[in-house]
């Protein structure tokens, strides 16, 4: 076994000191791994937190959200973080292995600014883990000491860092409520963990001027860095793209973008490719920022850069693409969307769809959610039933394809529901616009839209279940025309790709299509009524819709 550094075995020897966790556990931190001549800080950090995984149940994974950043990841995310000053202090707000933390420091030698000191200041809850990673950054200390000019110093809480600076969150504080000049950071890394909170936990409490609803607890990790971070610090996270868009998170991106301009992005087009040794499925991005509370005021031209991969196998290979700031983030809209085109193609889908002047309220339409919740209506729902004696049809979301609604589908699903239930979680047999509200992990169409014809079903009322999004009109309905000019208008791939671009969920809410831009209702019919008569209306959406809206030609159509 390679001899340690004197400071290297005084940190195994102390690894114990956070606490007696590790006396009632399966993790033996005396069996450590230690360093190997020539190993890089953050090869070394990587190959102790696999060890430590390797020891930790799903469960335990799961509760502290703990997945490994990949090295090239923390490499990427490492190279573009300098500061300006010969002592800097580095944050890391969950520090996990130290990973980010190490390729962070490395990084740090193709600065033009000679360093004297990094003051390192890392939290870590899982005190284990903050053990562990105690011997991490000795190692890193004891590397940069003997290759490099400046000093490391290193200090870890094993605490938990939102509720530590929670008070960050409140209105009634200033930003700067807990931290002197001297206390702020010069640099914030972070992979922070991301799972949903209860509206009881004491962060979500502390989260409410941020966040709406069940906060993801990454989003509360982003808000509290921000507010810690000095004027002209510079910040990278890695984190799922969910904040960019939609109504739960439209109060972080108020409170967020007014604190960080964003300077580059990095979209993960694979949701499968970026933690795949974790078998993480999520979209994720990396954002780099900078804090500068004047840049939404600022006069002139701003510029955003935006590049994409695959995953983290192909960083070296990432397209790059420029975009005005202004048309990327919008502080001034009701949404504050971060839009994230990849390329000139995606700019040209932006320029026609945000050219169209209409919405769903311009034509008295409007969109909501199915009201049949299995769990509350299971009384009402049966396997089997008679649509003309007591039933009426019951549609999920499994019987809307794309452009065309399949019931029943006899697949021992309960597709009927009780005529006598609740007029409350019925609707009126109308024509309508079906949308499912969630899309597979990696399918190419975001937005899986049929038209629901009233004169296919013989009964008065019908049930959507709760998975689904239906378009009606108050008071009236939609005409065929209508319905199918609407169907193919959000089957269309240009459609799908300008979705793409302004959202990252796979959710598909209510909330964001009635924002969605539409053409004229002259138009939208048009469409339906060239589609109607189509034997295989699916294989037409995108020749039907350029030849109504010729400016579709020249935008792009799906990412596959």
């Amino acid at each position: 076994m390679p001899t340690l550094n004197t400071s290297c075995q005084q940190a195994l020897r102390n690894v114990n000191s956070f606490g007696e966790a590790s006396l009632n556990s399966n993790v033996d931190l005396r069996e450590i791994p230690t360093p190997v001549r020539g190993e890089r800080p953050t090869e070394y950090a990587n190959r102790v937190g696999e060890w430590y995984v390797e020891h930790r149940s799903d469960a335990h994974r799961k509760e502290h959200g703990l997945y490994l950043t990949p090295i090239a990841v923390a490499d990427y995310m490492g190279s573009d973080l300098c500061g300006k000053r010969k002592k800097l202090r580095l944050l890391d707000p969950a520090a996990g292995a130290g990973i980010l933390i190490c390729a962070a420091v490395e990084g740090m030698d193709s600065c033009t600014q000679r360093l004297e000191e990094v003051h390192v200041v890392a939290y870590e809850i899982d005190q284990q883990l903050a053990a562990v990673l105690e011997v991490v950054l000795t190692n890193l200390a004891a590397w940069c000491e003997k290759a490099h000019s400046f000093k490391l110093r290193t200090t870890i809480y094993p605490e938990d860092f939102v509720l530590k600076h929670s008070r960050t969150l409140d209105a009634s504080e200033t930003l700067f409520s807990e931290s002197s000049s001297e206390q702020l950071f010069d640099l914030i890394v972070s992979n922070p963990p991301y799972f949903k909170l209860p509206k009881s936990d004491p962060r979500s409490i502390a989260a409410a001027s941020v966040v709406h609803g069940q906060p993801n607890i990454y989003a509360l990790f982003m808000a509290v860095s921000a507010a810690m971070l000095r004027p002209h610090g510079n910040m990278v996270f890695i984190v799922p793209r969910s904040f960019a868009s939609g109504p739960y998170f439209c109060k972080f991106r108020s409170v967020f973008f007014k604190m960080i301009k964003p300077v580059h992005v990095h979209v993960f087009i694979s949701r499968r490719a970026t933690f795949s040794r974790d078998r993480v499925l999520q979209e994720n991005i990396i954002l780099f920022g900078s804090r500068d509370e004047q840049w939404h005021a600022v006069d002139g031209s701003q510029w955003l850069k935006i590049t994409s991969s695959n995953g983290s196998g192909d960083l070296a290979e990432a397209e790059h693409h420029l975009v005005p700031l202004s048309n990327s983030l919008r502080l001034d809209s009701s949404q504050k969307v971060l839009r994230l085109p990849l390329n000139t193609d995606d700019d040209a889908v932006l320029d026609v769809i945000d050219s169209w002047a209409y919405t769903l309220a311009s034509f008295g339409l409007n969109i909501s959610t199915g009201p049949v919740v299995p769990f509350r209506a299971n009384e009402f729902i049966d396997n089997k039933g008679n649509v003309a004696r007591g039933h009426v049809p019951l549609l999920w979301m499994n019987h809307v394809k794309a452009l065309e609604v399949r019931w029943p589908l006899n697949q021992h699903k309960r597709e009927f529901i009780r005529s006598a239930s609740s007029d409350s979680i019925l609707v009126e047999n109308k024509n309508y616009v079906l949308l499912r509200r969630f899309s597979a992990k990696e399918e190419a169409r975001r937005l899986i839209a049929a038209p629901y014809l009233s004169c296919h079903y013989r009964t008065q009322k019908v049930g959507f279940e709760n998975h689904l999004n239906y378009i009606h009109r108050s008071g009236g309905e939609l005409s065929q025309d209508e319905a199918w000019g609407l169907a193919v208008l959000y089957s269309s791939a240009q459609l799908n790709s300008y979705f793409r671009i302004v959202n990252g969920n796979t959710q598909v809410s209510a909330t964001e299509i009635r924002a969605l831009p539409l053409p004229s209702m002259e138009t939208i019919k048009a469409i339906g009524r060239a589609v109607r008569a189509l034997p295989d209306p699916l294989a037409e959406v995108d020749a039907i819709t350029s030849t109504f809206i010729p400016s579709f030609r020249s935008a792009r159509t799906l990412r596959g």
